[in-house]
């Protein structure tokens, strides 16, 4: 079975949303930072397909921002 994201690492994303959301920082690589814990989510729960397009929204999003740097 694929390698879930643990609570630590979900725990440090959510830290630093929060200090981008107040403080600012690299938008595009939290962006990127999410889409690869959707990713893994979804690779974790074959078969559920509103958490693979979850996934893949998120992936279109972060490779956007990152051509937009």
């Amino acid at each position: 079975m694929p390698d879930r994201p643990t609570l630590d690492e979900v725990s440090a994303f959510l830290a630093d949303l929060k200090a981008v959301c107040t403080i600012g920082g690299d938008s595009a690589e939290l962006a990127t930072r999410k889409a690869e814990l959707l990713e893994r989510i979804a690779d974790a729960m074959p078969g559920d397909q509103e958490t693979a397009d979850v996934a893949h929204t998120a992936r279109t999003t972060a490779d956007e921002a990152r051509s937009g740097e």
